[in-house]
């Protein structure tokens, strides 16, 4: 604290006992007035400095000297009550311990009393001048929306920030509240009928503040097409165990589009999952990653005896690192900087960890990158795939998880056609386990886009955005399927969960998670543009720029001629892709190795063809001649 602070502070604390003391002494000689009109002035004389003195006395352990005036709550009252009724109870003992008389039976009440208003009313009444000077100079007006306990802590907050905008009205999450009072505010219609509560008002709001977490998806996207209709900004309060306190300014944040994923949660065997995580040892590939990351978030809720956290990225390894020390700070990590490539690296650090579960998220995934690199997408996604499998079934390992991804459905980029392949030796890896006592179990989920993820559109719009665009859309038809990270993780663990178990599942069998129906991405960079704010195709430009080697418009999920088989888990389907033998699969990547040593694409490229005859490299390419 600075000097000129700690000056303020003094002058404050000395201004309060000066006025409490004169309010107590005055408080006094209303109270003898008021219990006998007919004596103008206390007897003896000095009583009223008697009751300045209590005031004082008294408000040393009730804190009275350090109340804030302009942040007086209903605790500050309840706490100015208690002391106004101690003080005035000490009064009229000394007055009774002094033989004097006291002007009426009812003194004591009356005195109490008294002092409780003349205590209170000051400060009550500054606040209130502060507040409506503060509205005086606001010129924004605001509509709450949320619940009755939302709403109340945020109201609270925001009465103590200095906030550019006044609330005027609340929207409830329901129906069933509107019509009723909070904060004297008027709750006028429902978030999920936003559009009738926003039309028969006179005066618009500037903004919208969202103070309920829980509010996402359609109902979310309807008030924010209802908004934008009448030019009003949206924006979500923080969380409310962070709202700023005191004079702090209770910051708002723009809704993020991942609230507007219209999906349900699923929820999670969390005691089937914490049996299968809970004192293992644990090893995440590709930790420092989208999905690797936040599978260490979550593994680490799981109490693992220890969890490896390996990745290439020494940078991003490290921050991963520094996330799980905070959410997990007792819980053994080790960082591992490795390439999943050299098998001698990878064989020597499972033989020295033996990790018990191995969930492998290493991988090249942006398309366009792998596309002009094909040899290094081969030897990450398929090479790697199968040194990282190998050394763990070698050292003992009990699962392994293979993340893939929907791009390995009718692959048309080497990106997808890598991910394929190493589905097909993980299939062949399980498949060879199920006939071998204490084999390692091999489980490969398949999943699409996740929102936000590196790479991925979202961070590219938000880059745009912020250089105040053009957004770019490679086609106006071109679709994907999305779910949050935290959604996609939480299924992977539910499916090593599943596929561990001793429940029946096919041989060759593989996971996809329930994607929900696919999002046009024209679509998502419109929304992206109305969460900030301005209008698509007004304040910024959607540009076309065609389709690039190796994308498709749409993404699939299954292969044609792939058998779904139901699953009795929420979220989790069963795919049966066409399977290929352990030795055969061996023999092909054993060429592929040495084509890729070789630095033979072409060779390469034959054998990827060969083992997934659906690979179609110029399909991307074919549709975007097509559109042009």
């Amino acid at each position: 604290m600075g000097r000129s602070d700690s000056t303020r502070l003094a002058t404050s604390t000395a201004l309060n006992i000066a006025l409490d003391g004169a309010l107590a002494a005055l408080g006094v000689v209303l109270a003898f007035f008021l219990a006998n009109p007919a004596s103008l002035w206390p007897k003896p004389a000095g009583l009223p400095l008697g009751g300045a003195v209590a005031i004082w006395l008294i408000g040393i352990p009730f804190g009275l000297a350090r109340l804030h005036w302009r942040f007086i709550s209903f605790k500050d009252l309840a706490i100015i009550a208690a002391a106004a009724v101690v003080t005035a109870l000490l009064l009229v003992l000394l007055m009774v311990g002094a033989d004097l008389p006291l002007p009426s039976p009812t003194f004591p009440v009356i005195l109490a009393l008294v002092l409780l208003v003349l205590l209170t009313a000051p400060k009550l009444a500054y606040r209130l001048m502060r507040q409506k000077s503060e509205v005086a100079d606001t010129s924004q007006t605001a509509i709450l929306i949320g619940s009755g306990d939302e709403a109340e802590l945020f109201l609270a907050a925001h009465a103590k920030s200095a906030a550019p905008y006044r609330v005027t009205g609340l929207m409830a999450l329901s129906g069933k509240h509107v019509g009723r009072r909070i904060h004297g505010l008027d709750i006028i219609g429902a978030a999920d009928n936003a559009q009738a509560a926003l039309a028969k008002l006179k005066q618009k709001p500037d903004l919208l503040i969202v103070a309920a977490p829980g509010l996402t998806g359609q109902v979310l996207a309807d008030l924010l097409q209802a908004a934008e209709q009448h030019n009003i900004r949206v924006l979500r309060a923080p969380s409310l165990t962070r709202l700023a306190p005191a004079e702090q300014k209770v910051e708002l944040q723009p809704i993020v589009i991942e609230d507007l994923l219209n999906r349900q949660q699923v929820q999670l065997d969390r005691a089937g999952l914490e049996r299968l995580i809970a004192g293992k040892r644990v090893m995440v590939t590709g930790a420092g990653g989208s999905i690797g990351g936040e599978l260490a978030r979550q593994l680490a809720g799981f109490a693992p005896t220890e969890l490896l956290l390996l990745d290439s990225s020494e940078f991003a390894v490290w921050q991963i690192d520094i996330e799980i020390s905070e959410l997990a700070p007792t819980l053994s990590r080790r960082i591992i900087v490795a390439d999943v490539r050299d098998a001698g690296r990878i064989q020597a650090i499972m033989r020295d960890y033996r990790p018990e579960l191995v969930f492998h998220a290493a991988a090249l995934k942006h398309v366009l990158i792998v596309e002009a690199n094909r040899l290094e997408g081969l030897q990450t996604n398929a090479l790697g795939t199968q040194i990282v499998a190998d050394a763990a079934a070698a050292s003992g390992a009990q699962l392994m998880v293979l993340i893939s991804t929907d791009k390995a459905v009718n692959p048309s980029s080497v990106m997808g056609g890598s991910k394929r392949l190493a589905e097909m030796y993980c299939q062949a890896l399980d498949v060879e386990a199920r006939h071998k006592h204490g084999s390692m179990r091999c489980v490969t989920v398949r999943f699409g886009n996740v929102l936000g993820s590196t790479g991925s559109v979202v961070p590219l719009f938000r880059r745009q955005l912020s250089q105040g665009g053009p957004l770019t859309v490679t086609h106006p038809e071109v679709e994907r399927y999305f779910m949050t990270v935290r959604e996609a993780v939480g299924l992977i663990l539910e499916t090593s969960k599943v596929g561990s178990g001793e429940e029946a599942i096919p041989d060759g069998g593989i996971f996809v998670l329930d994607m929900g129906e696919p999002v046009k991405i024209i679509d998502l960079a419109r929304q992206m543009i109305r969460l900030a704010g301005l209008h698509p195709d007004k304040d910024v430009e959607i540009r076309f720029t065609g389709l690039r080697p190796g994308e498709k418009l749409f993404e699939e999920m299954f292969h044609g001629s792939e058998r779904l088989t139901p699953t009795n888990h929420g979220g989790l389907l069963m795919a049966r892709p066409r399977m290929v033998d352990m030795q055969a699969v061996r023999a092909a990547f054993q060429e592929l190795r040495q084509a890729t040593a070789d630095a033979d694409e072409v060779t390469a490229m034959e054998i990827l063809s060969r083992l997934v005859p659906e690979f179609s490299p110029s399909a991307g390419l074919a549709v975007s001649r097509a559109a042009e």
